[in-house]
């Protein structure tokens, strides 16, 4: 593929790559020189086609006007229009809202919808705002933003600290900038407003039936599997609620604050009930561990569900798990996955396991298209079909090239772009 400089998670000094752009990039070029792809898809998929850097005013409550800073990045349109979240949290920089987009349209290439990757964010700390000063945010950012979005240009979503409240604020806006309803321009709404069902366990549940499938391949019985969990929002704490529900054991869950760990089972319905709006709740209880000390405990299945970069080369020799899925972005680091894979360890890829969320927003769109919608079984239906498909698309595609999943899933994810901007005569 040419004199790529992009070939090595590990610098000179011995010390791995933690930035997510660099990392996404290397594992691309991984994918496509295996598939004997030719060099101007790389040199195409390796970054955004376009980002939006912009500045929000917002009248703050005490009369003060602050600016704060946002992205929006597309990554690629050849197969359709581009889709994906936005995050409001105070580390939101240009190169993770770059390398989210390509995972975006990893995800939509693995689960096969017509979309391509896109992603925005806020540096805010939404915990600090009051309820009216996130709603003029939430619609400062759709003004600064409407001419490259909409529902055939680009679709917003929820992510890290985002709601269906703000996603109705979002929506309002841009109906109001362009003077009719638009439904389309945006998922994870309430269902008053044009949502769908199962949109806000999406995610979560797409983790789970990923953790389903690679129970069955490792032979391991998920009634009375005992699964750690680290990271206790949406995502987080719907998958323990659904591996209790499949007769799990939850011996561990943790939040910001620590980890929860206890080796005959927490009580996962009462700190459902305990933890607040942001997913926390060990501030209530003494003696927790640290989240890196929760990783190490000893478990069948192993969740990592909160932030970047948790299983490194420091720590991947000491993860005492059977089966790692990963339901946070970028989780494990190239380095970590190798270690992890040649200890036989699964690892299911964050491309793979987190692509729940992005189909039923795909579902989400169709309905509000149709005008027509669906009920939870149905689109439990179609989530389920979707994730088993893609599931075994890239083990198969794994066993074939001998190569981990998370290389597979690249190798998946990438196909159709390729395909799309070929026949375009991008490329």
């Amino acid at each position: 593929m040419g004199n790529i400089e992009i070939t090595n998670s590990v610098g000179d000094n011995g010390i791995e790559t933690l930035n997510l752009l660099t990392s996404t990039q290397i594992v691309i070029h991984d994918a496509l020189t295996r598939m004997g792809i030719r060099k101007e898809a790389f040199e195409l998929l390796k970054e955004p086609l376009r980002i939006l850097e912009v500045r929000i005013p917002v009248r703050m409550d005490d009369g003060s006007v602050k600016t704060f800073s946002g992205y929006r990045a597309q990554h690629n349109d050849s197969v359709g229009p581009t889709i994906g979240g936005v995050r409001f949290h105070p580390k939101v920089n240009k190169d993770e809202v770059k390398a989210l987009s390509m995972w975006m349209s990893l995800k939509c290439g693995i689960a096969d919808l017509p979309f391509g990757g896109g992603k925005g964010g806020i540096i805010c700390n939404p915990r600090t705002l009051s309820f009216g000063e996130l709603e003029r945010l939430s619609r400062g950012y759709v003004r600064s933003i409407s001419q490259i979005v909409g529902p055939t240009k680009d679709i917003p979503a929820p992510d890290m600290y985002t709601n269906s409240q703000i996603m109705a604020w979002m929506m309002d806006e841009y109906s109001c900038l362009r003077k009719f309803d638009s439904p389309g321009f945006i998922t994870g709404k309430p269902l008053i407003l044009g949502g769908s069902e199962g949109r806000e366990e999406a995610g979560a549940l797409g983790a789970a039936i990923c953790i389903e499938e690679a129970a069955k391949i490792k032979g391991l019985s998920l009634k009375g599997a005992r699964v750690i969990v680290q990271g206790f929002g949406n995502a987080g704490s719907y998958i323990a609620k659904f591996m209790g529900q499949a007769g799990a054991i939850i011996v561990g869950i943790s939040d910001v604050y620590g980890a929860l760990y206890d080796p005959n089972g927490l009580n996962i319905e009462y700190l459902l009930s305990r933890r607040d709006s942001f997913g926390t709740v060990t501030s209530l209880f003494e003696g927790t561990l640290t989240n890196e000390e929760l990783l190490e405990q000893e478990c069948d299945i192993l969740v990592p569900a909160a932030v970047s970069n948790q299983i490194t080369s420091k720590n991947a020799c000491n993860i005492r798990a059977k089966i790692v899925v990963e339901a946070a972005n970028g989780p494990t680091t190239i380095e970590g996955t190798r270690i992890l894979s040649d200890r036989g360890i699964l690892l299911v890829p964050d491309v793979l396991a987190g692509s729940g969320g992005v189909t039923v927003s795909y579902f989400e769109w169709v309905q509000n298209i149709q005008g027509y919608y669906w009920d939870d079984k149905e689109v439990e239906k179609k989530l389920r079909e979707k994730m088993v498909r893609a599931f075994h698309q890239v083990y198969e595609t794994s066993k074939i090239s001998s190569v981990n999943l998370r290389i597979a899933a690249y190798m998946v994810g990438v196909r159709k772009m390729v395909e799309a901007s070929e026949y375009r005569g991008w490329i």
